[in-house]
């Protein structure tokens, strides 16, 4: 079972996005894989936080 995907929006600084390209380039992962993991772990990153 997959989740449902929605498009958005956003800009990124320029050398941010050349970095991410080279990592999914060096790991073999989508783009968008790399993103959806930082986005996770940025939600647990604060989620642990006002748990606190």
């Amino acid at each position: 079972m997959s989740m449902a995907r929605k498009n958005i929006t956003s800009s990124i600084e320029t050398e941010l996005i050349k970095k991410l390209k080279y990592l999914a380039a060096d790991t073999e992962m989508p783009l968008n894989s790399l993103l959806e993991e930082a986005i996770e772990d940025l939600l647990k990153k604060y989620e642990d936080n006002a748990k606190k």
